[in-house]
């Protein structure tokens, strides 16, 4: 077993169908854990003992005739701003360590349990979700499994690097300005953001209210339409999920992409990409046969809204720690949260109002056409601690930059797939296909295509 990497839908089959122990399945994964999270830090705590008590659950269902669900005995871990049970939320930061453990799961990991699913961790994270690099200052840097000497991306690093190097087949993260996508491109998995309020957010840390996505990340596009499908559905403990009734993705997978009007954006989304992006996203475009190019209007103001929104709203959740307990921050956390306290009031209103305003120029471009593709990062995955990025012509700051091409799109809360190119002796890049609102079904048939004619692929590390 610990030769292999399957999917969740694999396992979940081998186990329903007591070809393999659900208890053998999640010791493999622990094994795995336990080899190679010395090295990626990808786990802040791994529930060794829950995870053997649930998965022998699982196996004395199947002993008595019963269906333990569609992700019988699949290993999973999450972010670690999700709660669980008996465990610290942490959210990457010192100060949270002297908080109380939670007395509940998270609604989204709750609903992963009833279907079968093992949860085997808490995953490593920038603090507070406040980063795109995952350097985390108090429990270490998440390293990229294509090149530990390389970033993860972030702020969910570690469930990337989680599912990128086997450990397990699918985590659950976060994405507020490109969180699930950055490191999804930048360790060559598929990570999936869904619509803004498509899944309940209860029992996990904030970050930034009227930002803040959840979304699973898989090397297979079935396991993550399984996995969203799952996920779905109405939750009166998160005030900002939606009360539409689940709408199933994975019986859409097989219907190809030949009625759907896909378009490249350019002008902003191509400015500066690194040529290896390029290419990325071009053999992508010529795979769909997507010849028409496309502007997203204001495209660079909605990421400068996006920056204030942002820093005014995530600051306001740490203010009376900002002033008690500032020397127990990240300091890079520490410092972009002091500078969004002082944003004016009148800057996130303005910012606010361009919102509305954006939202609805880009969704008239959904009259025109079904899906967009843009590069998900300008390149592929940077050194860890690197400071500066060149931009074109331009050496920038990394840190800010990286999510160039993911703020405009989260913003206004678009559904979008990360999906990864493998390029020869390269490392992976992303490009994400973007959809109008709850349209989750088209970005995955899109991506399941491409996944079919073997374009786009997230093969484990060798």
């Amino acid at each position: 077993m610990t030769q292999n990497y399957p999917d969740a839908t694999s396992i979940a089959a081998s186990v329903r169908g007591r070809e393999v122990a659900a208890k053998a399945v999640v010791a493999a994964a622990l094994a795995r854990i336990a080899d190679q999270n010395e090295t990626l830090n990808c786990f802040t705590t791994v529930t060794a003992e829950k995870a053997l008590e649930d998965a022998e659950a699982i196996d004395g269902a199947i002993a008595r005739g019963k269906d333990p669900g569609p992700l019988a005995g699949v290993p999973f871990g999450v972010k670690d701003l999700f709660d669980i049970a008996g465990i610290t939320t942490l959210a990457g930061s010192k100060i949270n360590a002297g908080n109380p453990p939670a007395t509940r799961d998270a609604t989204l990991i709750t609903r992963l349990k009833q279907a079968g699913a093992v949860l085997v961790g808490a995953q490593n994270m920038d603090e507070y979700a406040y980063g795109f690099v995952t350097e985390n200052s108090h429990y270490g840097p998440s390293r990229n499994p294509h090149d530990p000497n390389r970033m993860t991306g972030g702020s969910s690093g570690g469930s990337t690097a989680a599912v990128a190097s086997g450990m397990v087949p699918f985590s659950l993260g976060s994405d507020t300005n490109g969180s699930i996508r950055v490191p999804s491109a930048l360790c060559g998995i598929f990570g999936l953001k869904p619509t803004y309020g498509r899944l309940s957010r209860a029992r996990t840390y904030p970050f930034v209210h009227s930002l803040d996505h959840l979304g699973p990340f898989a090397r297979s596009v079935r396991d993550i339409a399984l996995v969203f499908d799952i996920l779905q559905g109405p939750d009166p403990e998160d005030p900002a999920c939606t009360r539409r009734p689940p709408e199933p993705c994975l019986p859409e997978l097989s219907k190809g992409v030949k009625d759907l009007r896909i378009a490249v954006a350019d002008d902003y989304f191509i400015k500066g990409a690194e040529s290896s992006v390029l290419e990325g996203l071009e053999t992508i475009a010529a795979a769909l046969g997507a010849t028409q190019r496309v502007g997203i209007p204001e495209a660079h103001r909605a990421r400068s809204a996006a920056f204030i929104i942002t820093a005014s709203e995530g600051s306001n959740l740490h203010l009376e720690n900002l002033r008690k307990r500032p020397q127990d921050f990240d300091p890079a956390t520490r410092d972009r949260f002091l500078a969004g306290a002082l944003i004016p009031a009148t800057w996130y209103i303005q910012a606010q109002r361009f919102r509305r305003w954006y939202r609805d120029r880009v969704r008239e471009l959904f009259q025109q056409v079904d899906i967009i593709l843009v590069p998900t990062t300008p390149c592929p995955a940077p050194l860890i601690g690197q400071k500066t990025m060149q931009l074109g012509d331009e050496e920038v700051l990394l840190r800010p930059n990286i999510g160039l091409y993911t703020q405009p799109l989260s913003f206004i809360g678009l559904p979008v797939i990360s999906v990864p190119v493998q390029q020869a002796g390269q490392l992976p890049v992303g490009v994400q296909i973007i959809a109008a609102p709850y349209q989750e079904a088209q970005v995955l048939r899109v991506a399941a295509y491409l996944e079919a004619k073997g374009i786009v692929s997230a093969p484990v590390p060798q």
